[in-house]
C-alpha cells in the first residue's frame, strides 16, 4: 500500500537552509565554529514561518512551540541539564582522572578505545538509550583524549558508535520497541535477525580502531595516579543503568553521589557542590535550547507537508521485494535526516513499512532490523542529532568535528545495506 499523500518538497527548504548555514559555511571558511548553530537554526526558522504568508502567523507559532515541546524533546533536554550536572561535579571532585588514570594503567596503550568501544556497546544494550551511554561516557572519553595523543573527536565519536550499536539493540530501548511493535514480530526474532546484520559491523570497527591507535602516540602525559573511591560515581552510574533503572535517576543519583564523596574527602563544601552543579547545567544548557529549536523546526517541516513527500517520493518508486527493502531503508533514513530522532522517525514510518513489508513479501523481521539499524545509523552520522549534541556540548567541540570518525554508524550502514543485496536473513518456511 503506497503513501498517497503527495507531500510538499517546498516544505523541506528551511531544513536545507539550515544544513547549508551550519555545515556549509564551516567548509567554506575552514571553521565549523564560524556559523554558531543556534543562528543557523532561527534562521531556518524564519524561513519556516515565511514558507506560507497567507497562513496565520499564530498558528505557526503554536505548531512550532507545540513541537518544541514534545515529551521526546523535553526529555532529551532533561537528560542534557542533568548530564552536564553529573559531568561537572564528578570531573572537580577528580572522578574523571581518577577513571582515566586506571583505564591507562590497566589497558594496554593501543587498545584505550577498543575497550571504550566495547563498554560502551555492553552498556547502552543495558541500558536501552544512546543518548544515556554517551552522556555517561563521554566523560571519560574527554579524559583520555586529554591524557594522550588521541584525537578527541575520535574519542567522543567511539562512545557514539559503541552507544549507538547497544540501543539498536537492546530490547528496553524505545526504537527496538516501536520497531517491533509497528512491524508486529517478537524482540527476540528481531534481535537475532539484527544481531547477526551489525556483528560485522562492530568487528570491523574493533579492528579499525585498533590499527589506527596501534600508530598513535599513547603515552599519558602525567603519573598515573588514581584513587579508586572516586572512580565509584562511574561505576554506580553504570551499574544502576545495567539493572535497568530510568536514565534521569542515573544521572540524579550519580551527581548527589559524587558530590557526597567530594564532601567526604575535602574536595567539596556544601556550596561548592552546588556551585559545580549548577555550572554543568548552565555549560548544556545551549545544547537543551537547540533541541527544542529542533524539535519546533520540524514540527513545521511535518506541517507543511515535508515528512508526507518524502514517504511518497520513496514508496512511489518501489517496484520488487528487493525494492522494497531499499525502499524501507531509505524511507527511516530520510525521515531521520529530517527530524534528529531515531524514535520519531520509526514512529513516523514504521506502518507505513509494514504495509510495504507485506504487500512486497518482505520478512517483518527483515523489515523491522531495517528500520532500527539504518534509523541508528544517520542518527550516528548527522551532527545536529541528540548524541553528537550531547557529546559536542560535553567537550565544547563542534559535532562536526566527529562526522570523520564515525566508524561504526558508517559499519552498521554498510551492513544494512549488504543485508537486503544478499537477501539475509532467509525467509522462514511455512
Amino acid at each position: 500500500m503506497k503513501n498517497n499523500i503527495k507531500g510538499n518538497p517546498l516544505a523541506l527548504l528551511p531544513l536545507l537552509v539550515f544544513v547549508a548555514l551550519f555545515i556549509g559555511t564551516g567548509i567554506a571558511v575552514q571553521d565549523f565554529k564560524a556559523m554558531p548553530i543556534t543562528v543557523a537554526l532561527f534562521i531556518a526558522i524564519i524561513v519556516a514561518v515565511l514558507l506560507k504568508p497567507n497562513d496565520r502567523l499564530s498558528e505557526k507559532i503554536a505548531i512550532f512551540t507545540r513541537g518544541a515541546g514534545r515529551e521526546n524533546i523535553m526529555l532529551m533536554v532533561l537528560i542534557f541539564l542533568l548530564a552536564g550536572a553529573f559531568s561537572q561535579v564528578a570531573e572537580n571532585m577528580g572522578a574523571v582522572e581518577s577513571t582515566v588514570n586506571l583505564g591507562l594503567a590497566l589497558l594496554p596503550s593501543n587498545l584505550l578505545l577498543v575497550g571504550l568501544f566495547i563498554i560502551c556497546c555492553f552498556i547502552s544494550i543495558s541500558m536501552g538509550t544512546s543518548t544515556g551511554t554517551v552522556v555517561a561516557l563521554a566523560p571519560i572519553a574527554i579524559g583520555i583524549a586529554g591524557q594522550t595523543d588521541l584525537p578527541l573527536a575520535l574519542a567522543l565519536a567511539t562512545v557514539i558508535g559503541g552507544a549507538m550499536f547497544g540501543d539498536n539493540l537492546s530490547v528496553i530501548s524505545d526504537t527496538t520497541i516501536v520497531s517491533t511493535q509497528s512491524q508486529e514480530v517478537r524482540m527476540v526474532d528481531k534481535f537475532k535477525t539484527n544481531f547477526f546484520i551489525v556483528l560485522p559491523g562492530a568487528l570491523v570497527t574493533i579492528v579499525i580502531l585498533w590499527f589506527i591507535t596501534s600508530g598513535q602516540s599513547t603515552t599519558p602525559a602525567t603519573d598515573l595516579d588514581f584513587s579508586l573511591i572516586k572512580v565509584l560515581p562511574y561505576l554506580a552510574v553504570l551499574v544502576i543503568a545495567l539493572i535497568g533503572v530510568n536514565v534521569l535517576i542515573v544521572l540524579t543519583g550519580g551527581t548527589v553521589f559524587a558530590g557526597l564523596i567530594g564532601l567526604i574527602d575535602g574536595s567539596y563544601t556544601f556550596t561548592s557542590f552546588i556551585a559545580a552543579a549548577g555550572e554543568g547545567i548552565s555549560g548544556m544548557q545551549n545544547i537543551a535550547i537547540i533541541a527544542i529549536l529542533i524539535g519546533g523546526l520540524i514540527a513545521l517541516i511535518e506541517h507543511y507537508g515535508g515528512i508526507d513527500y518524502l514517504l511518497h517520493f520513496i514508496t512511489s518508486r518501489i517496484r520488487s521485494e528487493k525494492g522494497a527493502e531499499f525502499g524501507i531503508a531509505a524511507l527511516v533514513s530520510a525521515t531521520d535526516l529530517s527530524t534528529a530522532n531515531n524514535t520519531i522517525s520509526i514512529i513516523i514510518t514504521g506502518p507505513l513499512a509494514k504495509d510495504i513489508a507485506d504487500e512486497y513479501g518482505v520478512d517483518r523481521r527483515k523489515s523491522a532490523s531495517l528500520l532500527d539499524i539504518f534509523a541508528a545509523a544517520f542518527q550516528g552520522l548527522i551532527p545536529y542529532g541528540g548524541q553528537m549534541l550531547a557529546a559536542a556540548g560535553l567537550a565544547a567541540i563542534s559535532p562536526v568535528a566527529m562526522i570523520p570518525y564515525s566508524i561504526y554508524p558508517a559499519m552498521l550502514l554498510i551492513c544494512g545495506i549488504v543485508a537486503i543485496l544478499v537477501g539475509f536473513p532467509r525467509k522462514k518456511t511455512a
